[in-house]
């Protein structure tokens, strides 16, 4: 069978047909169930080795935002493939703030009649405001969440069983407010009653949401499987399961997908691989985009000296790691917050007025390098992650400044061992793909020194060691005037790229493959939660060349 490169052929030759378009005459879970088939089982499938953690406060890699985004709900929700937009999930509106002795007053009042799933150690029993506060006081602890930081300055109070208060000292616009009780990182609302009866480790094997599915099974390095949650408060799921396959290696992912026995997969975009796909296959290429940028740890020789940073920026050339995707796909960047994604970001005119693009130049590089006392390079170690789409950028960075005199040591490991191994500082250059839901939580968690880490005082992303914007930071982040706010956040991408700290490379939008019956149940624009989202509406249609086989 000839190699092909299978999204290339796909993205030039495939018509994606609308995602809330329905074929006609499939029949949905209900009429399957009552005859007595099978349960309805989405099957994806997932370029990963396994979860990293079931913790949504810990979540950070696609697959376990995946697995937080069926499982939990937040007060507010990015609206299914309409991402940025809000609208309420937990809660039954979104409110409008007041003050009170200079303090900001977010009122919530809650939806009645919610259930949390039962888990190993309780019995279902109805969400009330005490597990919101319960959610955020664990939310803003450093020891039991990734997202800490983010809520600096947030306090909480119950009111009775269906109204609470966040109270923000200082005030927030709504645009830095709301993504901190919606269903993304730190916002969701998990189980008072289960994180008491069981602790944390109830998070190694069980997680206890509200949402539309439930926590099933668990089968490490192979599957975990979610089952329909029959009470879910908005309506009863179309599926009756969800089924995330994990495969290492992504030949076999495709290899599965091709042989009828996977739905929806996660491509890496740029794989080779044998054989030909099901003649109904959909691509779908869809945001928010995540952004890569390289950055460097100024806390290590030689990266500590600013002629080398700006050497390694002039060796770079950015067409060449974009080459290596899909151009569907992809797109350059030359400011660590792009405008066209964040209010408070510079284009790339804005950028190279500035002077501050480095296009490539390996002359000024080697001069540079001359200068810093480094005239025959030196070498670094790097760790990288085994995921082909990542991987290609730092293979690419490694031969690209083998050129001048700089060889990059690649210690290749399995993704989630790379998230652990660039948090304990062991990487002199971290490449890191990531979107964050407004510009002050980008620069907050890449760039303030209480991320650093392993060393802040929420120590999260900040893998360049940088200290020098965090009164930039702060500043924009009390700003209630827009225009002064961004134009604060403009300033501090400035002396990110003055100080060469970081190097934006390039922007990257999802891309799924789904079977044609595959209906998400709504239109795909913009998704937070990094895939398609799959909700109570997500359904499949039988088909004539339609049959599910196990994995």
């Amino acid at each position: 069978m000839k190699i092909l490169n299978f999204l290339l052929l796909f993205l030039s030759l495939i018509i994606v047909a609308p995602t809330n378009v329905v074929p006609s005459g499939g029949d949905t879970h209900e009429s399957l169930v009552a005859s007595g088939q099978e349960p309805v089982t989405l099957r994806i499938g997932i370029n990963a080795t396994d979860l990293e953690t079931l913790d949504p406060h810990l979540a950070a890699s696609f697959s376990d935002r995946m697995l937080a985004d069926m499982v939990f709900n937040g007060l507010l929700r990015y609206k299914p493939g309409h991402a940025p937009n809000f609208e309420p999930d937990l809660a039954e509106e979104i409110p409008e703030p007041f003050i009170v002795d200079g303090r900001q007053i977010w009122t919530f009042k809650l939806k009645r009649g919610i259930f949390f799933h039962a888990g190993p150690n309780t019995q279902s029993y109805e969400f009330t405001a005490a597990d919101v506060v319960y959610s955020l006081n664990k939310a803003a602890d450093p020891k039991r969440s990734a997202y800490a930081g983010e809520y600096t300055g947030m306090s909480d109070e119950k009111i009775d069983d269906y109204t609470c208060n966040i109270i923000m000292d200082p005030p927030l616009s709504p645009t830095l407010f709301f993504p901190k009780v919606a269903d993304y990182a730190g916002g969701f609302i998990v189980s008072s009653r289960a994180l008491q009866a069981k602790g944390d480790t109830i998070f190694n094997d069980h997680p206890v949401g509200t949402g539309p599915f439930r926590f099933a099974s668990h089968k490490l390095m192979r599957a975990v499987l979610l089952t329909a949650n029959r009470d879910y408060f908005r309506a009863l799921p179309e599926l009756d399961q969800v089924r995330i396959n994990f495969f290492p290696d992504p030949v076999d992912l495709y290899t599965a997908f091709s042989q009828g026995e996977l739905d929806l997969i996660r491509s890496g975009a740029e794989i080779d691989l044998q054989g030909i796909m099901p003649v109904d296959a959909k691509v779908d290429v869809f945001g928010v985009p995540e952004v890569a940028l390289i950055h460097f740890n100024a806390s290590v020789k030689p990266l500590d000296d600013l002629r080398i940073r700006q050497a390694i920026a002039y060796a770079l050339d950015r067409d060449q790691f974009l080459a290596r995707f899909p151009a569907e796909t992809v797109g350059n960047v030359y400011a660590p917050i792009p405008d066209r994604f964040l209010s408070g970001g510079l284009s790339p005119e804005e950028v190279k007025a500035l002077g501050l693009d480095y296009p490539t130049d390996l002359t000024k590089s080697r001069k540079l390098l001359a200068a810093a006392g480094y005239p025959q390079g030196f070498s670094l170690d790097v760790v990288a992650t085994e995921l082909s789409h990542v991987r290609k950028n730092y293979e690419t960075l490694q031969q690209q400044l083998a050129k001048v005199g700089i060889q990059i040591n690649l210690q290749v490991v399995d993704h989630s061992s790379m998230h652990r191994r660039i948090r304990q500082n062991q990487s002199a250059i971290v490449i890191y793909e990531a979107w964050r839901p407004n510009t002050d939580v980008f620069l907050s968690r890449f760039f303030h020194s209480d991320s650093i880490v392993l060393y802040g005082k929420n120590p999260d992303t900040n893998f360049s060691h940088y200290r020098q914007i965090d009164k930039l930071i702060l500043l924009a982040r009390n700003e209630m005037n827009p225009i002064r706010q961004e134009k604060l956040w403009e300033y501090a991408q400035v002396k990110l790229l003055e100080e060469m700290i970081v190097y934006p490379l390039h922007f990257r939008n999802k891309t799924y493959i789904r079977r044609g019956y595959v209906d998400y149940g709504h239109p795909l624009v913009a998704s937070m939660a990094l895939y398609p989202q799959i909700t109570e509406k997500t359904r499949i249609l039988k088909s004539s060349n339609y049959s599910q086989s196990k994995r």
